[in-house]
């Protein structure tokens, strides 16, 4: 089933051609079934290349989807245009009044920063208590998870000596019947790309959090609370092949010292093609959550 984004959003032409399902208000109407609605906080940099990889995610399960864009009021970003954001974006005074059927919040490159010196902290903290009480599950990615886990649990980032960045391998925690796990292997890959990390004591000290998959070199990856209201992925199963390799060209260029990317070029080559060897997983996160966490949860009727 399809996911219903604006007629004019930039991206679609690219999903069309992608063959990926997307649909219009006008076609959606009349389709006689209860859509999930889904709104996002895109908090990176470069929008609309967020909102194609999680898009083509949430395009591919059997569920129809309405899908809303949020940004902060609080904080203009630099890297997109007002009309996209004026256009495609709501603000969150506009649909607090609404509940949801899940929710995103997406990573943002702020990690040098203490959460509480981050320019938009008061309005995602606002944001993220209403999402507990109107949102049926929300899924938290890179800063968005830590930052949760910070505001609801009160578990600190640290920063690393270098940068995590690259493919990591990670292993499945003994943790049966947890569905959104489903389908993945014993052992899967997933990027990273960040400055800080959590502990994982820390994480297994925390009564109401399951720790689901970790790596020895990248650290706690998934996690979620034991009624599945919060899901936390703290890497990006959700990049695109060459997403790292874009990073690591544009810190380069601005003098910044990152290592290469871990086991992503071939022979650890930045001037070869990388190779995408995660793909399969991003879809299983995605659609396990859809369908087990925002579909099997949510009410019908909200009211």
């Amino acid at each position: 089933m399809p996911i219903n984004i604006p007629k004019r959003l930039p991206i679609r032409k690219v999903l069309e051609e992608e063959n990926i399902f997307v649909m219009d208000d006008e076609r959606a109407i009349q389709q006689d079934i209860r859509p999930l609605n889904i709104v996002i906080l895109n908090l990176m940099p470069e929008k609309q290349k967020t909102e194609a990889q999680l898009l083509r995610l949430l395009g591919n399960t059997p569920l129809q989807v309405n899908i809303t864009f949020l940004r902060t009021v609080s904080y203009n970003p630099k890297n997109e245009s007002p009309s996209h954001l004026n256009e495609f974006y709501s603000q969150f005074q506009t649909i607090k009044d609404r509940r949801f059927d899940g929710m995103i919040i997406t990573g943002a490159p702020i990690e040098h920063f203490e959460f509480e010196e981050v320019g938009y902290w008061e309005e995602i903290t606002e944001i993220m208590d209403w999402a507990h009480d109107n949102v049926t599950s929300i899924m938290h990615i890179c800063w968005g998870a830590q930052a949760a886990l910070y505001h609801h649990f009160g578990i600190e980032k640290y920063p690393l000596k270098k940068k995590c960045s690259g493919i990591f391998s990670h292993t499945i925690i003994d943790t049966p019947g947890i569905e959104l796990l489903r389908g993945f292997d014993d052992e899967f890959i997933a990027p990273h790309s960040r400055n800080t990390n959590i502990s994982i004591e820390q994480v297994n000290a925390t009564d109401d959090l399951i720790l689901l998959a970790s790596s020895p070199e990248a650290g706690p990856f998934l996690l979620m609370t034991k009624d599945g209201k919060h899901v936390f992925a703290t890497g990006h199963l959700e990049y695109e092949t060459t997403t790292l390799a874009e990073e690591y060209k544009r810190d380069i260029k601005k003098g910044v010292p990152v290592p290469i990317p871990a086991y992503y070029f071939p022979n650890n080559d930045p001037e070869k093609e990388p190779i995408n060897r995660w793909r399969s997983h991003a879809h299983l996160l995605f659609s396990n959550w859809l369908n087990y966490y925002v579909y099997q949860q949510t009410p019908y009727d909200w009211n």
